[in-house]
This record gives structure tokens, C-alpha cells and sequence, in this order.
């Protein structure tokens, strides 16, 4: 089978986020598809099956399985809209977060999700042994989300990867006020086998919510200040976030699986 491999949030091939996407005619077994994600070894591989209008869209992690992954979503909307389906400007993707809609925009892909509700957390000691740093707020929805002082501190933070995989959360975001930007985040995955996260979608349906909130707008950019980098414009609509980004090819391969 066909597998490509797709750099999102980003126009510019070894930027943004390298996913692996695999359309298959059958669903593949769970061991398969680990396997096949481990061999990889990128953040995600997605793996996504035509179901009468839709495609079921699951997401694996070198850690396992995930349920919510918004780069390898978008991903393999680029691969679907513009190798298989190239008539189409939409797709819809059923999923462990429910029915996901993906709209092709000219040269962006924008992704309907759903956002996080964040709870106040309480600003530890662990976490700021974590990153270094004590963050001046922390939520968490399905991941940590830590607030910091400004764009500096996030871009110099180096985290210890074994003291966030104690933290509660599936995920530590760190994220702060941007100059060229509304905001900057960066993802941390340890508990997923993945140090640092390029450009993290499903991260942004913790961060924006925020930053709607705070900055009183609902449609912002957003830049993921990882070494790679990726830049995301976002929309916040009641529960949903729309997430939006480019993409670009880097590979398209065989798989003898």
C-alpha cells in the first residue's frame, strides 16, 4: 500500500509537522498498524478507511494510540483532496472525537475540532522543576497548559522529559502573549514516546480557548515556536475550534507490509 508522508502547518518542505498517512481499502489490526507507526518513528501515523461518505480516521503515537491528533488530520485531508478524491474541496473523518470536517480553502485546510474545556490547575513545584520554570497560571483539559510571562520564556525553556511524564495531563503545553502573533506555544509528548511536538493541532484546542478568552477576539494566529516551527490560523466558534494551516508533500513511498 501507498503511505505519504506530509508536512503540515507549514508551506515549506523539513518545516511544520511530518506526519505518515495510510489509505487503505480494509481496516489493518491494531498490530499492524503499531508497527508500521513504530517503524515510522514520526509523532503520528494516521491510517484512514473510506466508510460510505466518510473516511474512519484513527491516530497512533510510537506510545499507542491517541484520540484527538489535528497535524496528521490535516495531513491526510491533504492526501485524500489532492491524490484520491481531487473532485472534492471537503472531508469528513469519523473519529475517536466524534465526526471531523475538513475544508479545502485555497492553499489552507481548515479542521473543525473540539475545544478543551479547561479547569484551573494549581501551579506546582513539579511542574516548575518540569520546565524550569514556575508558569504564572496552569489548566488542564486533557493536557496540562501552563501560562508564561512572555514569548522569551517559552522559546528558552528546556524541559526534563521525565519529571512531565509524572505530571498529570497527556500532554504540557507551554504557551505566552506573541510580538508578530497573537500567541506561541510548544508541545511536549513524553508520555507518547515524542520528546517535543513540531506544531500541535489538538494542543491549540487548549491554547486558543485561552487566548480567545484573554485577548476578548475569537479569531487569532498562532505560531508553535519548536525548532522546526509551524503557524496555524485559528477561529474559536462556542465549543468548536477551527483550526486551519498549509501543507506541502515530502514523500510518497510503498509499503511491503
Amino acid at each position: 500500500m501507498k503511505q505519504y508522508i506530509v508536512d503540515a502547518f507549514t508551506d515549506k518542505v523539513f518545516k511544520g509537522n511530518p506526519a505518515a498517512v495510510c489509505i487503505t481499502e480494509e481496516p489493518l489490526s491494531d498490530e499492524k498498524m503499531m508497527n508500521i507507526t513504530a517503524e515510522n518513528n514520526l509523532s503520528e501515523t494516521a491510517f484512514a478507511v473510506k466508510k460510505g461518505d466518510k473516511y474512519s480516521l484513527r491516530w497512533f503515537t510510537p506510545g499507542g494510540e491517541i484520540d484527538l491528533c489535528g497535524h496528521a488530520t490535516l495531513a491526510c485531508a491533504y492526501v485524500i483532496l489532492n491524490f484520491i478524491e481531487t473532485d472534492k474541496n471537503n472531508v469528513v473523518f469519523d473519529t475517536l472525537s466524534g465526526d471531523l470536517t475538513v475544508s479545502k480553502q485555497g492553499d489552507i485546510y481548515e479542521m473543525d475540532f473540539p475545544a478543551y474545556n479547561l479547569k484551573t490547575y494549581e501551579a506546582t513545584e513539579k511542574i516548575a522543576e518540569a520546565i524550569g520554570i514556575k508558569p504564572q497560571e496552569v489548566y488542564i483539559g486533557r493536557d496540562l497548559l501552563c501560562i508564561l510571562k512572555n514569548e522569551n520564556e517559552v522559546r528558552n525553556v528546556v524541559p526534563d522529559l521525565e519529571k512531565i511524564k509524572k505530571l498529570e495531563g497527556l500532554l504540557l503545553h507551554i504557551t505566552a502573549e506573541g510580538g508578530g502573533c497573537d500567541c506561541v506555544s510548544r508541545s511536549f509528548a513524553p508520555k507518547c514516546s515524542v520528546a517535543e511536538d513540531p506544531v500541535c493541532g489538538s494542543g491549540h484546542c487548549h491554547i486558543i480557548p485561552y487566548w480567545a478568552d484573554r485577548l476578548k477576539k475569537n479569531t487569532l494566529t498562532a505560531y508553535q515556536a519548536s525548532k522546526r516551527g509551524g503557524t496555524l490560523y485559528c477561529r474559536l466558534e462556542g465549543d468548536r475550534v477551527k483550526l486551519g494551516g498549509k501543507a506541502v508533500i515530502y514523500s510518497i513511498s510503498e509499503l511491503f507490509v
